[in-house]
């Protein structure tokens, strides 16, 4: 039988946990199982705080599995996947489970939420959990809105269009990395290229700057007020601008972005070499 995340999870656990840990985790959650009882998983979740200490995992295993990378770039610790692997196991037990773990992520504290919604993509059948991961865009909270923006291939599988927009466009008006926000290019739409071109001229006309990592997806939807805002970007005193403005008309199609570029070479060759990217911009 293939291998499930839940597997996959207890694996790097007992590379990192000591036997201790692992004994009384791996107890407990086949007792959960085992007695299908709501009761149980509470109190396993709620003492997994004072039975596993929080350190970062060091030992994610030789085994490639899906989201080891993404592991890896959160620096998931052994708390964080110690709760993942309890709530994992619980639901792969049974359906009974589904809206007990539904509803201790409706009470989690910030710290807990913010596991839940990294990880969301770990739990079998993930789409069950999207009302946690849409709420949290409506957050004020940097580090939970993160939780589900930044790195997290969530958005991208499970979010509409409209719901990933809003995502793009708050992260932009919260200050966040918009280099950390994955699958840009493939989620860029045309609605999403009018937001981003309405949003900055909101932000020139209040004499506001605009980051310029935020004209990443309009480089296929260049046309109307969107050229405008390309030459504008070109024009800039800003060398960052000016990068941005060849890095959208690079990656474009777009025969007016063609001309843009036969006008404003002053940073095409390093892109063209790739030593201007989005990612290093």
């Amino acid at each position: 039988m293939a291998k499930t995340s839940k597997d996959y999870l207890s694996d790097i656990l007992k590379l990192n946990l000591n036997e201790l840990e692992f004994q009384w985790l791996t107890g407990a959650v086949t007792q959960v199982s085992k007695a299908k009882s709501k009761k149980d998983l509470y109190m396993t979740y709620s003492l997994c705080t004072s039975k596993i200490q929080n350190t970062h995992i060091a030992d994610f295993g030789t085994q490639d599995f899906a989201w080891k990378t993404y592991l890896e770039t959160q620096r998931a610790s052994t708390l964080e996947i110690s709760r993942i692997f309890i709530l994992s196991s619980a639901l792969e037990a049974g359906d009974e489970f589904l809206q007990p773990v539904q509803q201790l992520i409706q009470v989690a504290d910030k710290t807990e939420l913010e596991t839940f919604l990294k990880y969301l993509v770990l739990l079998p059948e993930p789409e069950n959990f999207k009302f946690a991961a849409v709420e949290a865009l409506r957050t004020n909270i940097a580090t939970v809105f993160n939780a589900i923006s930044q790195y997290n291939p969530y958005p991208s599988q499970y979010f509409t269009t409209a719901e990933w927009n809003q995502m793009y466009l708050k992260a932009a008006f919260m200050q966040q990395d918009l280099k950390k926000i994955p699958e840009v290019e493939k989620m860029a739409n045309k609605d999403l290229a009018r937001i981003i071109s309405d949003y900055a001229h909101e932000r020139w006309a209040a004499s506001r700057d605009v980051d310029p990592m935020f004209w990443r997806p309009v480089s296929n939807f260049l046309e109307g007020n969107l050229v405008d805002d390309i030459e504008r970007l070109f024009k800039s005193d800003e060398e960052r601008e000016q990068k941005a403005a060849t890095l959208v008309c690079f990656n474009s199609n777009s025969e007016k972005a063609r001309k843009l570029l036969d006008i404003y070479k002053t940073h095409l060759q390093k892109v063209e070499k790739g030593d201007i990217t989005w990612k290093n911009l």
